[in-house]
C-alpha cells in the first residue's frame, strides 16, 4: 500500500478518536513509572499487584482471538502490553483494534504479571492515545541502500535502531567522562565566542556571515585557539573548551564542515609534558568507558596501555604511512613551518615543538608548546603569508602583555568518539551530519 493511501486511513482513525471525545495529542499524561523502573522493579510490584502506568510508542500489535499483545518502547527500554477484550469491555477493545497503529504513543494501566512464556507484561485495565502517528514506520533498515537515508531521517534511524540510541548515549557518556576527568584535575571550563570577526587559529577556510545590527562581517570560528589564548594572558591556568567548529572545505568520513572539538591550554607546561598528561588521561578515559585498556576498532585490537610508542615526523611519510599507525602512537618533531603558532625546538629550530596522536589510522589529537613571543609570532604570520584580513593584531598585542610559557591541545570529539564505538565514519557518530539536498 502506498504511504499516500496509509496517511489517509491514519487521517481517518484520528477523526474517529476525535470525534469520541478524545484528544489525540492530551498535555498530561498519568505515567508513573519509566519501563525501566518497572522492570527493576517487577518482582515487587507484581507481587503487590501495584497498577503502574507506563508510556512509550507501539512497535508491533499482535491480535489473538479476544485478546491482543503490543510491544511499546519508551526510547530506552521496552516491555509487552496485554489487552484482553474480557478485562477492557467489547466496545474500548475494539475501539484499540480500529483505532491505534504501530509508531502511536501510548498510555497503559495495569498491573504487572509474567507470561506463560516468561515474558514480563503489563495486563492493560485501561489505555490513552497520547499522540496519533500519521506515517508509518520503515518495516526495518538494510543494506546500503538505505545508508543515505538514515543519515537524513536520523529520528527513524533511531527509532528502529536500538545501537544507534545506545552509540549516542555512548557519545554522552564520552564527554561527561572526560569533563570529570579535566575538571578534577583542576581545569576550568570556559567558553568563547563562535563568532569571531578573524577566523584565527587554523588556515582552514572559513564559513562567513554578516551582521546586521553593527552592519559587519563575521565569520563561525574554525578554532577556538587565538581567544584561549588571550585567557592564557589574562592569568587563567588551566583551561578546556569543548564546542562546535566550522571548516569551509571537503567532506569524507573523517571530515563534516561542522564538528566538536576540545582545546585545552596549560600555562606553565610544555609538549612533552603535555604528552604525558595525554596519556594518563586517555588510559583513564578507556578504563571508565570501556573497562578496561583494550576495544576494537574495525577488526583490529587496540591497546591503550601505556607507554604509547612516539616516532619523528620525518622518519615515515606521514600521509602515506598513518593508516598503518594502530596503536595510540605519539609523532613528534614536524617541520616548524606547518606549526606557526608553536614554539621551535631550542636545539633545532626547524623542527616545531609539536606532537599528534594517531590511532587506528586516525589523526586524534594535535599539541604543541604554544609559541608566546609577539615578535616571533608576528614574522611567522608574515612568513606564512597570512591575509591582512586574517591577522589578529588584537591577539599579537595580547602577547605583548605577556603569556607565561604553556602548552595545548586540540582533540577531535567526534573523531574520539567513532574510534571508542567503531564507527567506520563521523557521520554514524554526529545525529545530524551535513548531507546534500535530495534532487
Amino acid at each position: 500500500m502506498a504511504i499516500s493511501d496509509i496517511k489517509k486511513i491514519r487521517l481517518k482513525k484520528l477523526e474517529q478518536i476525535k470525534k469520541a471525545g478524545i484528544n489525540p495529542y492530551p498535555i498530561k499524561t498519568k505515567k508513573t513509572h519509566s519501563i525501566e523502573q518497572a522492570l527493576t522493579e517487577f518482582d515487587k510490584l507484581s507481587e503487590a499487584k501495584t497498577e503502574v502506568v507506563l508510556a512509550g510508542r507501539i512497535t508491533a500489535i499482535r491480535e489473538h482471538g479476544g485478546s491482543a499483545f503490543i510491544n511499546i518502547d519508551d526510547g530506552k527500554n521496552k516491555i509487552q502490553g496485554f489487552f484482553k477484550k474480557d478485562k477492557l469491555g467489547d466496545k474500548k477493545y475494539q475501539f484499540f483494534l480500529d483505532n491505534f497503529d504501530v509508531g502511536d504513543f501510548v498510555e497503559i494501566s495495569g498491573s504487572l504479571f509474567v507470561t506463560k512464556r516468561g515474558e514480563k507484561t503489563i495486563e492493560a485495565s485501561d489505555f490513552n492515545i497520547l499522540a496519533k502517528s500519521l506515517l508509518p514506520l520503515p518495516e526495518k533498515w538494510h543494506g546500503l541502500q538505505d545508508v543515505e537515508e538514515r543519515f537524513r531521517k536520523r529520528y527513524l534511524d533511531l527509532i528502529m535502531n536500538s545501537e544507534v540510541r545506545d552509540k549516542f548515549r555512548m557519545r554522552s557518556k564520552i564527554v561527561e567522562e572526560l569533563r570529570n576527568i579535566l575538571n578534577g584535575q583542576d581545569f576550568l571550563e570556559v567558553e568563547t565566542p563562535i563568532l569571531q570577526p578573524i577566523p584565527g587559529g587554523a588556515l582552514a577556510l572559513p564559513f562567513k556571515t554578516h551582521l546586521n545590527a553593527l552592519k559587519m562581517d563575521l565569520y563561525l570560528r574554525v578554532s577556538p585557539e587565538l581567544y584561549l589564548k588571550r585567557l592564557l594572558v589574562g592569568g587563567l591556568e588551566k583551561i578546556y573548551e569543548i564546542g562546535r567548529c566550522f571548516r569551509n572545505e571537503g567532506m569524507d568520513k573523517h571530515h563534516n564542515p561542522d564538528f566538536t572539538m576540545i582545546e585545552l591550554y596549560w600555562a606553565y607546561q610544555n609538549r612533552d609534558g603535555l604528552m604525558d598528561f595525554v596519556e594518563k588521561i586517555m588510559i583513564d578515559l578507556i578504563k571508565k568507558i570501556k573497562g578496561g585498556t583494550k576495544f576494537t576498532y574495525e577488526g583490529k585490537e587496540i591497546d591503550f596501555k601505556a607507554p604509547w610508542k612516539r616516532i619523528k615526523f620525518g622518519e615515515f611519510d606521514f600521509e602515506k604511512e598513518k593508516a598503518n599507525i594502530i596503536q595510540p602512537t605519539f609523532v613528534v618533531d614536524h617541520p616548524a613551518k606547518m606549526a606557526i603558532l608553536s614554539k621551535a625546538k631550542e636545539d633545532n629550530p626547524k623542527e616545531a615543538d609539536r606532537f599528534q596522536v594517531v590511532i587506528g589510522g586516525i589523526e586524534l589529537i594535535n599539541g604543541f608548546s604554544e609559541l608566546n613571543d609577539s615578535s616571533e609570532q608576528e614574522k611567522r604570520f608574515k612568513s606564512a603569508k597570512i591575509e591582512t584580513e586574517r591577522k589578529d593584531k588584537d591577539f599579537l598585542e595580547a602577547l605583548q602583555y605577556g603569556m607565561p610559557p604553556a602548552a595545548g591541545l586540540g582533540m577531535g570529539i567526534d573523531r574520539l568518539v567513532a574510534l571508542l564505538t567503531d564507527s567506520h565514519s563521523l557521520r554514524e557518530v554526529i545525529l545530524f551530519p551535513t548531507m546534500k539536498p535530495q534532487k
